[in-house]
């Protein structure tokens, strides 16, 4: 069976599309020469699927009593994980991966009403500190990132959570954060891109905004595809992402749902750089980070449009972000 072209999109290794269109986007714009023996993201492609030669896929197998009951003797001792963390906040949802200490994913709901800053709700108030929900040796700690080189980068930001100085308090919890490039991304390009995610907000009446970390696998010199990257803390503890998602659904007055999803390498990016260069499929977010988005919006058939069509899909500089560049023009 041949797929077509457009199908086999869907069907991508590891995620290593999400990485090709936005890196090379990401490349194009910059317009940096590549160094001998750099990582360079390619599309892998897995095979078409052979039909079973009893026809159509069966049904998983239910498990038996029986089969419960032999678990139970060959797992005496209990059942070693992998836990991830489920954690509620005030104004977030977290799912935490204890080996890389960071979050799975981060998910929040926008409205023009949460967005109102409430008096007394001040960002200095507010200090970083380390998640008591998650056992100690699987905590990141705030030493990890002591002159580590990244940022300790906020996944849901303490902008979208002016309502309540508790809620905004726990955006600052280690486990809503990740190691993210300083200067050029986490404190410039990321931050336009929260900022648009705010900004939607003035056309849509609900705005969800799912948030974490990727880990991408590249090509090197000799062919092969790895992935690799830096691990910070002493002991080394906390992973450092290739790249970061953005998953994002919107609902405006008459009921209607749009959707767009972004991938951004953990780089310096200029300001210059259209955000649609890093536009990539929902799908290929989930096949990147094994999770499934608005998989009960599929179960009820709604129509889901695309978001940048809607509106337009562009960074959006706050109003410290447009002084500074004015400031930075006037040197």
């Amino acid at each position: 069976m041949t797929i077509p072209v457009a199908e086999r999109v869907t069907y991508l290794v590891g995620g290593a599309a999400v990485g090709v269109v936005s890196y090379a986007a990401y490349q194009k714009f910059t317009q940096k020469p590549r160094p001998a023996g750099a990582m360079v993201p390619s599309v892998v492609t897995a095979p078409a699927a052979t039909p079973s030669p009893g026809g159509p896929a069966s049904a998983p197998p239910v498990r038996s009593l029986d089969a419960i009951e032999k678990a139970k003797t060959i797992l005496p001792f209990g059942f070693p994980g992998p836990v991830n963390d489920l954690l509620y906040r005030n104004a977030y949802v977290v799912s935490y991966n204890r080996r890389d200490r960071n979050p799975n994913w981060v998910a929040e709901h926008l409205t023009a009403a949460s967005l109102k800053r409430q008096e007394g709700v001040e960002r200095g108030n507010s200090t970083f500190v380390e998640d008591k929900a998650i056992p100690e040796k699987f905590r990141a700690r705030l030493s990890d990132y002591y002159r580590s080189g990244f940022d300790r980068g906020h996944m849901v930001p303490a902008a979208d959570v002016k309502f309540d100085q508790t809620a905004m308090n726990e955006t600052f919890i280690m486990s809503n954060i990740a190691p993210q490039v300083g200067e050029g991304f986490n404190r410039d390009y990321w931050a336009h891109v929260e900022t648009f995610c705010r900004s939607l907000t003035q056309k849509f009446e609900d705005v969800y905004v799912f948030t974490g970390p990727l880990y991408l696998p590249h090509q090197e010199a000799d062919g092969k595809f790895y992935v690799k990257y830096q691990v910070i803390g002493n002991p080394p503890n906390v992973a450092v992402p290739t790249h970061f998602y953005k998953v994002i659904m919107t609902r405006n007055k008459q009921g209607h749902y749009h959707s767009a999803a972004f991938v951004l390498p953990n780089a310096v990016i200029p300001d210059s750089t259209p955000l649609e260069a890093f536009r990539v499929p929902v799908d290929a977010v989930e096949r990147g980070a094994g999770l499934t988005f608005f998989d009960h919006l599929r179960e009820k058939d709604s129509v889901v449009g695309d978001l940048c069509r809607e509106t337009k899909c562009q960074i959006v500089l706050s109003r410290f972000h447009e002084a500074k560049k004015l400031s930075d023009g006037k040197k």
